[in-house]
């Protein structure tokens, strides 16, 4: 039986957090032709963690920060998460994570 993708809006976020899951993210990810390796776990897992405590998605600088933190000095850069999640990794990380859109991201 295949899994239906959850429900996302007109930029492609989650309508419902409660509709993630691993699965949802692997469909969210290929929409943005990525395929999920540990490493982007890491900061899935991270951006999760960050929202949880914090009641909100990481900005960049934030997500930086975080990463360095808990991930170490070599992942806390933004051209390593740039290879991950090109082009706007704070707000293409959360998006995957089920996440609404941090702020400040256009």
């Amino acid at each position: 039986m295949e899994t239906l993708p959850p429900a996302v809006d007109a930029d492609g976020f989650l309508r419902d957090l409660d509709a993630w899951n691993p699965e949802a993210a692997r469909m969210m990810a290929a929409r943005e032709n990525i395929t999920l390796t540990p490493a982007h776990w890491e900061v899935i897992d991270l951006v999760r963690r960050y929202y949880k405590r914090y009641d909100s998605s990481p900005s960049m600088r934030p997500l930086v920060k975080s990463c360095a933190l808990e991930l170490g000095r070599e992942k806390g850069s933004s051209l390593y998460l740039l290879r991950l999640f090109p082009g706007s990794p704070a707000k293409l990380a959360s998006k995957i994570a089920g996440l609404p859109k941090p702020p400040n991201c256009l």
